[in-house]
């Protein structure tokens, strides 16, 4: 490896969700266009390396938190690892455990360390049960640059999509027969925790009207589980293919960079669209995007949502939200989906 001036190498730590880590590689290709002469080490799990694969300068170093650098020994092993690229300063985009004890590693080090501000103030604001303050946050992605910027590296953020387009997979190419005629829509109905995710049967009759227009449908994301009701929909529906466990992350990338629309959950298939500069129609149920989760580049009328006193009753969505006795995905009927995609001209 070419040997570079100490003051040139900044590191960056974000070990995790998949979404936070795709939203940290939107805001590293602004700063690779704007702060050139830089390399940025990204230090995350291994996994999602192809999230920063064509950006210019930068250096991707895996963690292993069930492996290398599993405990405290682990991670003082990772220390020792980043120390190798001799960087000029950290910016750590994560701040819990890990991050935080790597980081007083490298400030007794002398090395100066950002860390993310998270807002937990101003987001238990937003989530509490009763008196909620109902604002619009910072959005993630500008949490991230001001960390660059107390660096002394600002970085402006366009907000707006820029479109990526990779080159299909062989086995994939199948689904986008018909040409520009036929419109490619992604579907990412899942999520980790279950407030965000939208009924499945409901989503089947939103499946079964694209289904209907001749549009192809492409489903994204889950595990065997998740698999299991994709792979019916498939079964019951015409031009609608389960792509769950079929590619790996990078091929995902790719496909999703040439659909015509995705429509996702607040989930990483928000994001994962986002990174490829595709406009997402996003239904939110628990949680709400005043919380600065709105994918880099979407925007709010595009947000499927109902107010309610107890949305979001979490930023993660990770604790219930029911409404009049209802959780709060189920007070979003099919037709108002379907309207929302007949608006757009699906």
């Amino acid at each position: 490896m070419k040997q570079r001036r100490k003051n040139s190498t900044l590191l960056v730590l974000r070990f995790s969700a998949m979404g936070d880590v795709a939203m940290v590689a939107s805001v590293l290709r602004a700063f690779a266009e704007q702060h050139p002469h830089f390399t940025v080490i990204v230090v995350s799990r291994a996994t999602f390396e192809p999230f920063f694969a064509d950006i210019s300068g930068l250096i991707f170093h895996p963690f292993y938190p069930k492996g290398a650098h599993r405990n405290i020994r682990g991670l003082y092993r990772l220390f020792t690892e980043l120390l190798q690229y001799k960087p000029a300063a950290v910016a750590d985009l994560h701040d819990n455990l890990r991050s935080r004890f790597l980081s007083l590693l490298f400030r007794a080090k002398g090395i100066h360390v950002s860390q993310l501000d998270k807002g937990r103030k101003e987001k238990k604001a937003l989530t509490r049960p009763h008196h909620k303050v109902m604002k619009p946050l910072k959005p993630t992605v500008d949490r991230y640059a001001d960390v660059f910027g107390k660096l002394g590296f600002p970085i402006v953020l366009s907000h707006s999509l820029s479109r990526r387009r990779l080159p299909l997979p062989e086995t994939a190419k199948r689904f986008f027969a018909g040409g520009e005629a036929v419109k490619k829509i992604g579907i990412a109905p899942f999520a980790q925790h279950l407030p965000k995710v939208y009924p499945p049967d409901r989503m089947e009759a939103v499946i079964a009207y694209l289904s209907q227009q001749g549009h192809t449908v492409l489903i994204f994301g889950g595990g065997p589980a998740e698999q299991r009701v994709a792979e019916g929909w498939q079964h019951r529906h015409k031009h609608v293919h389960s792509l769950i466990g079929q590619f790996s992350l990078q091929q995902e990338l790719a496909i999703i960079a040439n659909l015509d629309i995705m429509l996702s959950m607040d989930s990483a298939g928000m994001h994962l669209a986002s990174l490829m500069g595709v406009r997402v129609l996003s239904i939110w149920g628990g949680t709400h995007p005043y919380a600065g989760f709105l994918g880099y580049g979407q925007h709010l009328e595009d947000c499927i949502q109902v107010d309610h006193p107890a949305r979001p009753s979490s930023v993660y969505g990770n604790k219930p939200c029911i409404c009049d006795g209802k959780d709060s995905m189920e007070l979003i009927p099919p037709e108002m989906v379907i309207d929302k995609l007949q608006h757009i001209g699906l």
